[in-house]
């Protein structure tokens, strides 16, 4: 007489091995996380001036506000006048793609904007805007 064997299928058999997709979406995940854009904030809000045109700026990389009695924020920090260029030279070399907006309030003294503006010449800072309302 001859046997027949039959196989029984077991449960480990039909499980799906879910480690290799997981390494790919932390792989993934941390990617996203390296690449990311952070845009640091100013630290205050101001009233900003209206403008009849206007253009959206992708990126940006530097926020500096000017308040209304002239102080100068940047990094939720209040700043010096005088150290305004280092903050700025050291926030555009952590995102050099990125380019610099004042957020001046529009009852700011233009010696406080123009100071401002020339820390960004002096660390060679190209793409600078004016924040403004619609």
């Amino acid at each position: 007489m001859r046997k027949i064997r039959t196989h029984a299928r077991s449960d480990d058999d039909s499980d799906l091995n879910l480690t290799p997709m997981l390494d790919v979406v932390f792989i993934m995940l941390i990617f996203f996380i390296v690449t990311a854009t952070f845009i640091k904030q100013a630290g205050i809000d101001v009233f900003r001036p209206d403008a009849l045109m206007s253009d959206q700026k992708p990126t940006v990389s530097v926020l500096v506000a000017i308040s209304e009695s002239g102080e100068i924020w940047i990094d939720k920090k209040q700043v010096d006048a005088a150290a305004v260029a280092a903050h700025i030279e050291r926030l555009h070399i952590e995102n050099p793609k990125g380019g610099l907006v004042i957020q001046a309030d529009r009852d700011a003294k233009y010696e406080v904007l123009k100071a401002v503006l020339d820390a960004a010449r002096a660390v060679n800072l190209n793409e600078v805007a004016i924040a403004t309302e619609q």
